[in-house]
């Protein structure tokens, strides 16, 4: 068996940062190194995807210092952002992490998303490979930005098992989690409650404010929903209060515009929770139909006869509890996740690696 070979990972800012990608990421990095991988750890400006000109050249200038020899994973944020020419002077062979593509964000101006476009699909020529989370993300780069297939991995996210057994409260908890941020849907969730105020339940909306002025928004309507005093924007919290809150919880709940994947989905169904959210990017791919209700993006009213259908109707709750539990028992761990990264990463320094010449973890 090859010796694991030298790497390195690139990420903008904080990868203690909660959300979905940094939680991915920071365990995908931890899991190389327990496979034996040298792993530099490359911290970039963490404004990308939206650098100012002198982070700019400073994130170019540190993925340029990279030694050749080092596959070097590129964390999406900066690959889809980052200037093409300097990308192209970049020596070590670059494998794109795309959890999904910048130009499918929320709330993006015409010429930003165009631009975004642009520039990820220029970078995705000079990736020798490419890192996604789900089979959704894959069709969209082999179908929108004219990415070969064999230049695509699948590394699904593994998930953990629970630490404690399920004690639902009652009233019964309706739990999303997810940054504050347009993208969640957020707003259409606390518009959705406000359409249930005959029904006995209580709601924990749990996310990091990753926009302010979202969250701010989101603060404002939930304050002026009829039901205001049945909904805690509870921002972020520790982990071991999210684990409390995941025990406690009879349903999820995320009214997601769109997702490259979704962790939190894997996070409830291996906590057996009945998920309640929204037809749109790799969602009908990660949550089971037996395990969930799905309606279409945007559409509070669905969302809310959603809510209402499992809140009114405890054996069909139970019914989609079961199946989520049986998916959540055969989700993969973390060690899955860095085995197919671990593989791009060798096969690279392999095809790499001079004729006849030593490994790089010789």
């Amino acid at each position: 068996m090859t010796d694991p070979c030298s790497a390195a990972f690139a990420i903008p800012g904080d990868i203690a940062t909660l959300t979905g990608g940094y939680i991915y990421e920071r365990r995908l990095l931890e899991g190389l190194r327990a496979l034996g991988h040298d792993m530099q750890h490359l911290e970039l400006p963490a404004s990308f995807p939206d650098p100012d000109p002198a982070q700019m050249a400073q994130a170019v200038a540190a993925l340029r210092g990279v030694d050749p020899a080092r596959p070097l994973i590129l964390d999406g944020l900066v690959f889809g952002a980052i200037d093409t020419r300097g990308l192209a002077g970049v020596r070590a062979p670059v494998i794109a992490m795309c959890h999904h593509p910048l130009a499918l964000e929320s709330d993006l101006a015409p010429a930003r998303r165009d631009h975004l476009f642009r520039t990820e699909r220029d970078n995705l020529e000079l990736a020798r490979h490419v890192l996604v989370p789900s089979p959704h993300t894959r069709r969209i780069l082999i179908e929108s930005y004219g990415v070969p297939a064999g230049r695509i991995t699948v590394a699904r996210p593994g998930t953990d098992r629970p630490r404690l057994p399920p004690a639902p409260v009652a009233p019964p908890l309706i739990l999303s989690v997810g940054i504050l941020h347009p993208r969640k849907g957020h707003d259409i969730l606390i518009e959705a409650l406000s359409q249930l105020p005959e029904l006995d339940w209580q709601a924990v909306i749990v996310g990091n404010p990753w926009d302010t002025a979202h969250a701010a928004r989101l603060a404002r309507l939930a304050a002026a929903s009829p039901v205001a005093g049945r909904i805690r924007l509870a921002g972020r919290v520790s982990a071991d209060e999210l684990e409390r809150l995941y025990a406690s919880a009879s349903i999820f709940a995320l009214a997601t515009r769109f997702e490259g994947y979704g962790i939190v989905f894997d996070e409830a169904l291996a906590h057996g929770l009945p998920i309640v959210s929204c037809r749109t990017g790799a969602v009908p791919d990660t949550v089971p139909p037996q395990a969930g209700l799905l309606v279409p993006p945007e559409d509070a009213q669905a969302l809310a006869e959603a809510l209402r259908a499992l809140l009114t109707d405890p054996a069909r709750r139970q019914q989609l509890q079961r199946a989520a539990s049986d998916a959540g028992h055969r989700l993969p761990g973390w060690d899955r996740t860095a085995r197919e990264a671990s593989r791009v990463i060798q096969q690279i320094a392999a095809d790499d690696r001079p004729a006849g010449g030593a490994g790089m973890g010789d």
